[in-house]
């Protein structure tokens, strides 16, 4: 309430500067005993108790406040008129104050989603660039759904794009309590908009869960880009991975059975099997991040399991089923910056020129085709493997699963 007391001070200034005659009128003692609690007598010891608590406890004052202008009045006094006019502009002001705080109790304290969504509407409707209530509301959509309750999805992740939206034009709110700072607030937008994003997309794989898992994969990796809580996460990177695979990988791995499937090698097979390779080269790089930065946490060990198994799985598919360096590249991976989305790849390369005597093919293309931040070496290439890419998701659920780690 202290925020209240602060934003209608000067309301109290006003009730003694607007208002003189009718202050030193009022009794500051309320007669509980009145029997009619609108006469003349009652009115005005109501208003006297109001205009006593103005300056301290304004809770005690608003339900004055709203006794008062429950009252009949007279609308050919003047002085009436006034009274109650002033009154209603405090109780407005007071309403519209108190909604402003309990959307940020009733979330971060109380963890009262349907509440904390039921007042943070009204406390948009009260002023629409609520920043403060934006990012609660973003934030409450995905906790909500951690407790099996995902009716609020849809309307959080508007909440949190409109949110990101105005902290990135330069808006700031008032406190970034209770995230560090702007960097974390955003981490956690982006972070809460591609969780609730990816798990609309259904339990099995699906053209909703090819979309969902997509337009998700930008948010996950944006979130991964700020330094805090997030970016250590493994489950941000299990995510990321998660979302590769059901998205991208899935897509071209499904239009790549249906065009080249059993058919000789083409230069519109290897391109398409070029595309796919650089969207398993993220894949493991995602999968190799939750590994190293699970370590011998024991939160994370079975999460670890099946995670070093999607890793595995994908990083022999690319190495001619060796695991050969993959500890070390484990070891190696959060020493470099995170790969963004690779470029589609609409052509491939010239291959070399063999050098006269060598005795040394020219690299087959698709060898060459792994994009900027590949973690493997040796990429298979040869045709027979290219009509036998492996089925989406190793180790992963089709359905991503909600972590129970994202608190600031």
């Amino acid at each position: 309430m202290k925020k209240i007391i602060k934003l209608l001070a000067v309301v109290a200034t006003l009730a003694s500067l607007a208002l003189p005659g009718i202050a030193s009128e009022v009794s500051f003692n309320v007669n509980e005993s009145l029997q009619d609690p609108c006469s003349v007598e009652s009115k005005t010891a109501i208003y006297g108790e109001f205009y006593k608590e103005i300056k301290g406890d304004q809770a005690k004052a608003y339900e004055a406040a709203k006794k008062y202008v429950a009252c009949p009045s007279d609308s050919s006094d003047e002085a009436e008129v006034k009274r109650v006019q002033y009154l209603k502009d405090f109780i407005a002001k007071y309403e519209k104050a108190r909604r402003r705080d309990q959307v940020i109790e009733l979330i971060y304290s109380k963890n009262d989603y349907p509440k904390g969504f039921e007042v943070g509407r009204q406390a948009l409707a009260d002023d629409p660039e609520n920043l403060r209530a934006l990012i609660a509301l973003g934030y409450a959509g995905y906790s909500a759904a951690v407790g099996k309750n995902t009716s609020f999805s849809t309307e959080a992740i508007g909440y949190a794009r409109k949110a990101i939206q105005m902290i990135e034009s330069g808006k700031t709110p008032d406190n970034w309590a209770p995230f560090a700072n702007k960097d974390e607030a955003l981490s956690y937008m982006y972070y809460s908009t591609a969780v609730l994003t990816y798990s609309q997309g259904g339990a099995e794989p699906s053209a909703a869960l090819i979309q969902n898992a997509s337009n998700a994969l930008p948010y996950f990796i944006k979130a991964a880009q700020y330094e805090g809580k997030l970016k250590k996460l493994p489950s941000t990177y299990a995510y990321i991975a998660g979302a590769y695979e059901n998205g991208p990988y899935a897509k071209l791995s499904a239009e790549y059975k249906t065009n080249h499937e059993g058919k000789d090698e083409s230069p519109e097979s290897k391109l398409a099997l070029a595309n796919i390779n650089q969207i398993v080269d993220r894949i493991i790089d995602a999968y190799a991040r939750a590994v190293a930065l699970a370590g011998s946490d024991a939160q994370y060990q079975a999460s670890k399991t099946a995670w070093l198994e999607g890793l595995t799985t994908w990083y022999k598919y690319r190495n001619n089923q060796s695991d050969v360096g993959l500890t070390e590249m484990i070891a190696g991976v959060l020493s470099k910056p995170l790969p963004p989305e690779p470029t589609p790849i609409t052509t491939l390369p010239t291959p070399p020129s063999p050098t006269s005597g060598t005795g040394t093919a020219p690299a087959d293309a698709a060898s060459n085709s792994a994009s900027a931040g590949s973690t493997t070496t040796t990429p298979t290439s040869n045709a027979a493997t290219e009509k036998s890419a492996p089925t989406p998701k190793p180790g992963t659920p089709g359905k991503p699963k909600i972590q129970r780690n994202h608190r600031p």
